[in-house]
């Protein structure tokens, strides 16, 4: 028997927790059918001064849905969603399953090159973007596309509808909003609005789903390679939102804040999903700006969010945040990058909140592993990093060597999981996705440990190992260290060339406001505090790391 057999990690689970839960609903459908059927005057979606109840969701879903299926959709078609966080992106991902389509969320940061490859891997039908990108993306590319038809290339050409970031409210935050203009026709675009106005009232013929069904290709974030399809069932995502409601204790139609890209899995599941199962209004502000989120805590007052440490660490950092903005929260948890101790401890200190650690990845619709609520997480004594984490229900997890043979505890290894939240597979790529799931156990390409007691680490990616003379550096370790500094904000370690080690330790942070450091004085804080090895022999000081939108930095960008 293996040490994982066991599950050591179920002592930790919160008192009345099982391993296992059966699931309440076989499709996310189903599921937000059943808020609409008990909660329909619940309010689903805030968005500034703006609010749709269940029941008008359910409608203008319904007429939506009735708009595609006008225009010859069918079921298992794939409608893109070019959308920031605003009420059109739940519309259009609700009315998607109500004709048995599946949604592709786009990230709206995408230019014309990512925007193409995503159309056509997945072969999207119908694309809804913000006019704004309609304008300066979609129909330069569309002018392209038709190019290429022109010369009997392959090329993409799906039906466009175009909506406006301010639509369903009346009031427009200049720090968000400047200079937009409210929903322009289009010559060459069909209105969001309007078809949802043209088929108002009507309700589209009864679909039944099962959980095999596609409800998502949530497309990987592309940080360490192209960008590939996950095939995100609605038995996948109906189950884990289930988790977050379950394991969070999530009070029916109590407010969740939405922090996360509605693109991303996090804000997919633990924002959609996890609103949806509690009946809840699901909180949106276009995109994260922290004063905005702040007023939208002050206003709404939330009781449950979930995103990556980077909102947090600018939460923290902004001089409005006041420990009454926080009043009303339960439960806030963190998962898409690792987090370092000091910023949990920062974060309590100021605001009187425990940030609950939670891992996850695309293929897994958000949590495998995540800290129970009223236990904080322990940090490893010997390297510093800070548990992810015990496996959730029905969760099987180990540590697994190159060749999968399953590692004893404190060894370190790839996170390896099997469960109902993970994909069959990634989309019309059968060799990635028998490489990556074999026997139903989801290869995550982490790298991490389990100790004694069934708590779970990440140490790093795999590929993002330096290695420095033959010694590995993770430069999630030397990132931990350097978050302890009181000047450092960010910061971000990569390997880079050098002539004698054929690697070297390179570190790129960005400063507190209004705290200053020097470069000679950060590598010599670093040398006090690790072996010789690891320590960063240079040092970059930069305004704002760049991160992907869901607030995950990108090493890749900073090894030039």
């Amino acid at each position: 028997m293996t040490p994982y057999a066991s599950k050591p990690w179920l002592a930790h689970y919160a008192g009345g927790h099982e391993a296992t839960i059966s699931q309440q609903y076989p499709d996310v459908l189903s599921l937000f059918r059943a808020a609409v059927a008990r909660a329909p005057q619940n309010k689903a979606l805030l968005y500034f001064d703006g609010a749709l109840t269940y029941a008008e969701l359910d409608q203008q879903s319904d007429a939506l849905a009735c708009a595609w299926l006008e225009r010859g959709l069918a079921r298992g078609d794939r409608i893109a969603i070019y959308l920031q966080n605003v009420p059109q992106f739940v519309i259009a991902l609700v009315a998607a399953w109500k004709i048995g389509a599946t949604a592709v969320p786009v990230n709206p940061m995408n230019r014309a090159r990512e925007l193409r490859v995503l159309l056509a891997d997945s072969g999207a039908r119908v694309l809804v973007c913000h006019g704004a990108l309609y304008e300066s993306v979609v129909q330069p590319l569309l002018a392209e596309e038709a190019q290429r038809a022109a010369r009997g290339e392959a090329h993409v050409d799906p039906h466009v509808m175009t909506t406006s970031a301010l639509e369903y409210q009346t009031r427009d935050d200049a720090r968000l909003f400047a200079g937009m203009t409210r929903a322009a026709a289009y010559e060459t675009a069909q209105d969001f609005s309007a078809a949802i106005a043209a088929h108002r009232g009507q309700k589209p013929p009864a679909i039944a789903l099962s959980g095999d069904d596609l409800a998502m290709l949530v497309y990987t974030s592309g940080t360490t390679g192209v960008p590939k399809g996950a095939m995100n069932t609605h038995g996948n995502v109906a189950f884990n939102a289930q988790v977050y409601r379950d394991w969070v204790g999530l009070r029916e139609g109590a407010p969740i804040l939405g922090v996360a890209p509605l693109f991303h899995i996090t804000g997919l599941v633990g924002h959609v999903g996890a609103a949806f199962i509690c009946a809840a209004p699901l909180v949106l502000a276009f995109r994260f700006e922290p004063g905005v989120i702040l007023d939208a805590i002050a206003e709404h007052k939330p009781e449950f969010t979930i995103g990556a440490i980077t909102v947090f660490i600018a939460l923290m950092n902004d001089a409005r945040a006041t420990r009454e903005h926080f009043a009303s929260m339960r439960r806030i948890y963190s998962g898409g990058a690792p987090i370092p101790p000091s910023v949990i401890e920062a974060f309590r200190a100021r605001f009187g909140h425990y940030i609950h650690n939670g891992y996850g990845l695309t293929e897994t619709n958000s949590p495998t592993h995540v800290v129970p609520v009223g236990r904080e997480a322990p940090v490893d004594p010997a390297s510093g990093t800070l548990s992810i984490g015990v496996p959730a229900f029905n969760v099987e997890s180990y540590i697994g060597d190159d060749t999968g043979r399953p590692l004893a505890p404190g060894e370190v290894g790839e996170i390896i999981s099997r469960g109902p939240m993970v994909v069959p597979g990634y989309w019309n790529k059968p060799q990635e996705s028998a490489k990556a799931i074999v026997d139903g156990f989801f290869r995550t390409g982490d790298v991490g440990f389990m100790d004694e007691q069934g708590w779970f680490y990440l140490v790093d990616r795999k590929k993002d190992m330096i290695n420095a003379g033959g010694y590995k550096v993770w430069p999630r370790e030397v990132e931990d260290v350097l978050y302890t500094h009181p000047a450092v904000r960010e910061a971000a370690v990569v390997g880079v060339p050098d002539s004698y080690r054929g690697e070297t330790v390179k570190a790129v942070v960005s400063l507190k406001p209004q705290a200053s450091a020097t470069a000679e004085e950060l590598v010599e804080y670093c040398k006090a505090r690790m072996a010789a090895y690891k320590y960063p022999r240079i040092v970059a000081i930069i305004d704002e790391l760049p991160k992907t939108v869901t607030g995950k930095i990108l090493r890749r960008e900073l090894r030039g």
